[in-house]
């Protein structure tokens, strides 16, 4: 399909130049967080199954499976919504130890700062004349010469992304939610019919979780969805073996109802 024409080429000018990249710098923002979230929804629903089917396969006590799901989440949400903040906020303290680096190393070594970016610019396929020739104009403000060295050469980026508390609500809440879908049918079924309504309920979530994962990134939504729900298909297999060979270890152990 052809690109629209643009007579008016707004490209040109500036200012839309700056809402255009802004526009496209908070897309990518976004779509961090719909990682985050495609994440916790998907772990939310396989983690937890496995949990109530092996439990549910162990014991074939509504009582039980309901506490084992509600407290194999609740542990799962804390964990899960910490661990990312905690990853999130060590990893931009590492990218800005890193960036006073090489903020140092511009400062007091500018002609080696310049010789790497030419470098690299050559690496990329510009020839080493041109190299450079742009190396040296960079080198003319220290700000884009470090800049210019942060993204190439450590590949991290200056500007401020989203915050880790953010990341990680958005985490914790999406797993939340769908730990929900194998918990719920235990509420009200007895535990063998809730166990087919956790399984069919859960594949179905997972299988629109990946068609709607393949409109991000441009693959067969039936594909995309089949793949997620294996991962329910192997959580049911896993759940059941363990529900299964759990009491039998148990009791091997010394350890019975």
């Amino acid at each position: 399909m052809a690109e629209r024409a643009t007579p008016a080429r707004d490209y040109l000018s500036k200012r839309w130049l700056a809402e255009h990249l802004t526009e496209e710098r908070r897309s990518a923002d976004l779509l961090s967080e719909v990682r985050e979230a495609i994440f916790g929804a998907q772990d939310g629903v396989t983690s937890i199954l496995t949990v109530v089917i092996t439990v549910a396969t162990a014991t074939s006590q509504q009582y039980a499976v309901l506490v084992a799901g509600i407290a194999a989440a609740l542990a799962e949400v804390l964990s899960m919504g910490a661990g990312e903040y905690m990853s999130s906020r060590s990893q931009r303290e590492i990218f800005l130890a890193q960036i006073e680096k090489e903020r140092q190393e511009v400062a007091e070594r500018p002609g080696e700062s310049e010789a790497e970016v030419a470098y690299m610019l050559e690496q990329e396929g510009l020839p080493e004349a041109s190299a450079r020739r742009v190396a040296a104009e960079i080198a003319r403000e220290p700000n884009v010469l470090l800049k210019t060295m942060v993204e190439k050469e450590l590949g991290i980026t200056v500007e401020e992304g989203h915050s880790p508390l953010q990341g990680a609500l958005v985490l914790a809440f999406t797993f939340a939610v769908a730990s929900l879908v194998p918990i719920s049918p235990f509420f009200f079924f007895p535990v063998p019919t809730a166990l087919v309504i956790a399984v069919i309920f859960s594949a179905l979530v997972m299988f629109c979780l990946g068609v709607a994962k393949s409109r991000l990134t441009g693959r067969s939504p039936v594909r995309s969805g089949l793949e997620i729900v294996g991962l329910v298909l192997a959580a049911t297999v896993g759940g059941w073996i363990f529900g299964t060979l759990l009491p039998h270890a148990l009791g091997f152990a010394g350890v019975g109802v």
